[in-house]
């Protein structure tokens, strides 16, 4: 899986994309709101993770998602 962290302009909220290995979307949320999201792609256990990788990333940039199992 892989992460992308996209920053808000204005009043648009900055935004996670998580996507799969072929680089297909599998979850798009807020980073201030990502439990339905990751609820709907089964990674709600793992939410604390995401959250901490996607707080120390740099905007626009694409990073591997390990997540421990």
């Amino acid at each position: 899986m892989y992460i992308l962290k996209i920053q808000g302009a204005g009043k648009i909220p900055d935004h996670i994309q998580i996507r799969d290995g072929n680089f297909i979307l599998i979850a798009y949320f807020k980073i201030s709101n990502p439990k339905t999201a990751l609820t709907r792609c089964n990674l709600l256990h793992r939410m604390d993770e995401i959250i901490r990788v996607a707080e120390n990333m740099e905007y626009g940039k694409i990073q591997k998602l390990d997540l421990c199992n």
